[in-house]
């Protein structure tokens, strides 16, 4: 009896695809950095927005073509603590915060010690996601998730660079947004994933609403991209706290009857 021939193995090459969208996002992020530090804002803002695309597209790559690994989850990762960590905090430091140092020395370390927190919480939370993988409902995030407080930060840079505000004079506007968008990552407030159930057929679907939530944005976006980002990224921002309290007041309610 001739012995079972062997599946063909898959070409070890077809990872190089999902892992070519990481690069595309990790090289945007570093841009992002090179940018801000030649004081080109605009060019800064909109290549945080490209790498949250790219890293948006390299998941879905990877499940399409059946190329998962642990290689690419790490390197993801890793990628998007530039893009989403150290670019967001170098693109407000440059802009706004290392303008902190006018009001004192002391001020000034305030100022770049609040972008190594935003860094520090991206790590912190890229950290906490890749541990709860496989352990946590996927129509939640625990925490602000990193590609949208770094949208929440370059929005609010590039929309206040669109309307003539200097970074110096919005210097504690930008302190400010600094810090929560950073203490939100770490927080454990609950935010929809907008994707269907956790497991199953059809977990990666996403509900009707939110696809037309997304058309009306695109519309929006077209007309003013940077006030458009920053309305709808601090009203996902602002909805974590506001189921939180909303629960809260549920269960008050409970224990009153």
């Amino acid at each position: 009896m001739d012995p079972k021939p062997l599946p063909p193995r898959r070409a070890r090459g077809i990872y190089l695809l999902p892992n070519l969208f990481t690069t595309g996002g990790l090289f945007a992020g570093f841009f992002a950095i090179i940018a801000a530090s030649q004081g080109r804002i605009e060019a800064a803002c909109i290549a945080i927005f490209v790498s949250a695309i790219l890293d948006g597209l390299d998941g879905r790559v990877a499940r399409l073509t059946n190329t998962q690994s642990d290689f690419g989850m790490q390197y993801d990762s890793l990628a998007d603590l530039v893009s989403f960590g150290m670019a967001p905090a170098l693109v407000m430091y440059h802009w706004s915060l290392v303008a902190m140092k006018l009001d004192g020395s002391t001020l000034g370390k305030v100022g770049w010690l609040a972008a190594f927190l935003y860094a520090a919480c991206a790590a912190l939370r890229l950290a906490r996601f890749n541990s709860q993988v496989g352990t946590v409902d996927k129509r939640w995030f625990i925490g602000l998730a990193s590609p949208a407080a770094a949208g929440i930060v370059a929005s609010s840079v590039w929309t206040m660079h669109s309307l003539d505000l200097s970074g110096e004079s919005m210097r504690y506007v930008a302190l400010a947004v600094t810090v929560l968008s950073g203490l939100l990552m770490v927080s454990m407030f609950r935010y929809t994933s907008f994707k269907g159930s956790g497991s199953g057929p059809g977990a990666d679907r996403v509900p009707f609403f939110s696809t037309l939530l997304i058309v009306a944005a695109l519309i929006a976006l077209w007309i003013d991209p940077p006030k458009t980002l920053l309305t709808v990224l601090g009203l996902y921002a602002l909805s974590g706290p506001v189921m939180w309290l909303w629960r809260l007041r549920g269960r008050r309610g409970a224990r009153v009857e």
